[in-house]
């Protein structure tokens, strides 16, 4: 479980990240969370695009204690099962919990959308940042969030249009 642990992303496979790059909206702003894996990625793929500051509510779910460990390390496994199974109040030791990561990111989204009307905005961020908005759009549970597939330099893309998202694709790899 990575969270908010500051490691580098691998971006090794320059042409994908070209594809990536030339598959976004030409003219649209970039931003990314804090974090350098997502920074390195949104500097990597913005080609001419602006870029805005860092925003670190786009950060990933914060694991607290879980950090860093497989899932089959952690000593509480009753608490960890809740966790992912029943997505809402739960929350690590020293995390937070889904609500609260909605909560967060769902503000920056909004933040964001209100700074920048009508203009398309590329976000890069993380599984469970996407998957928060996925849940919104979609009006699913988390439970059924989680089980959607975000694989890293895929594209999810949602647009705000009549008051709500809409969804036009997720996981998508240029």
């Amino acid at each position: 479980m990575v969270g908010w642990s500051d490691i580098p992303a691998d971006l090794s496979d320059t042409a994908w990240l070209a594809r990536l790059s030339t598959h976004l909206p030409e003219g649209a702003l970039v931003v990314s969370s804090d974090l350098i894996r997502a920074r390195a990625t949104a500097d990597a793929i913005a080609g001419p695009r602006p870029r805005l500051a860092d925003e670190r509510d786009l950060r990933e779910i914060h694991f607290g204690d879980w950090e860093l460990q497989d899932f089959d390390s952690i000593p509480d496994q009753t608490h960890l099962r809740a966790f992912w199974e029943h997505p809402g109040d739960v929350r690590p030791p020293g995390g937070e919990s889904w609500l609260e990561v909605s909560t967060r990111v769902s503000g920056a989204v909004a933040r964001l959308r209100a700074a920048h009307p009508g203009r398309d905005i590329v976000a890069v961020a993380h599984m469970g940042t996407i998957l928060t908005q996925v849940q919104a759009a979609l009006g699913i549970s988390a439970y059924d969030a989680f089980a959607q597939r975000i694989d890293n330099l895929s594209v999810t893309e949602l647009h705000w249009a009549g008051g709500r998202w809409q969804v036009r694709g997720i996981n998508h790899c240029p």
